[in-house]
């Protein structure tokens, strides 16, 4: 028996991986968050499935149901949304599984950020601009940030920041990135990207928490700040450059 953590991907249903897939659809237990992870997506569970929603379960009542399939013999599909390695909150159900004598795996799954990037039809790494994404979140209820994790100390590096669970706190990040980025940098925030009703609000760090709050965005929804999502006059990358020779593409003669 085997628990299967799986990436349902960021919400279109057709974005979870092949093999996120076909382990939901082989499970006689699947476990789903189900505020986040489209029905669509379940629905790829067998016929009688035993199918659980975990958005009003604790951790412990999540990993009974796992100890239980365990004992039954079956196995489990654990479907988050996005990656879970990313704020997916399966570390502490992994220690538990450790525990318990429990085997598990890991599917990875498409991220909300790259989904978000898709969505602008926007790189994020672009030559001489910035080669750096910073995923982070802010302080809130649930846990607090690190010593040496906050937005300004992020800030200074100047990379491209991938703000997650904070669109709430859009005037403490302003506050704290109008010195490091200046008032006019260009800011996305993207609403339930690949889903439906997915909306994208641009702006700059000094008008995008008016636009926010005019929209009545307050979850579920990533900030990305940074100079590469202006119309900026970067550079080509040297990758397809013909001075470029690489083992694949060598020098040519002129």
């Amino acid at each position: 028996m085997t628990v299967h953590f799986i990436g349902a991907g960021p919400g279109a249903p057709d974005l979870i991986t092949l093999r996120g897939r076909d382990l939901i659809a082989r499970c006689p237990v699947c476990l789903y968050a189900g505020s986040l992870v489209p029905k669509e997506v379940i629905a790829y569970a067998p016929e009688g499935a035993r199918i659980v929603d975990t958005a009003p379960l604790t951790l412990d009542e999540i990993v009974e149901e796992m100890r239980a399939a365990h004992a039954r013999g079956e196995d489990v599909a654990r479907v988050h949304s996005g990656d879970p390695s990313l704020y997916g909150a399966i570390a502490e159900q992994m220690r538990r599984l450790d525990a318990l004598g429990i085997g598990y795996d890991v599917t990875p799954g498409v991220p909300a950020y790259t989904a978000a990037a898709a969505a602008l039809k926007q790189e994020l790494t672009l030559p001489g601009i910035s080669q750096t994404i910073i995923l982070t979140r802010t302080g809130g209820r649930s846990s607090p940030m690190p010593a040496g994790e906050n937005l300004a100390a992020l800030a200074a590096t100047g990379a491209t920041l991938a703000i997650h669970l904070s669109v709430r706190r859009l005037d403490r990040i302003a506050a704290d990135l109008i010195p490091h980025y200046g008032a006019d940098c260009p800011v996305a925030v993207v609403y339930r990207a690949t889903w439906p009703d997915e909306r994208i609000l641009r702006g700059t760090l000094s008008d995008i928490r008016d636009k926010v709050r005019a929209a009545k965005i307050t979850r579920t929804a990533l900030i990305l700040v940074g100079p590469v999502l202006a119309d900026a006059d970067f550079a080509d990358s040297a990758l397809y450059s013909p001075a470029h020779a690489h083992i694949l593409r060598p020098r040519r003669k002129t």
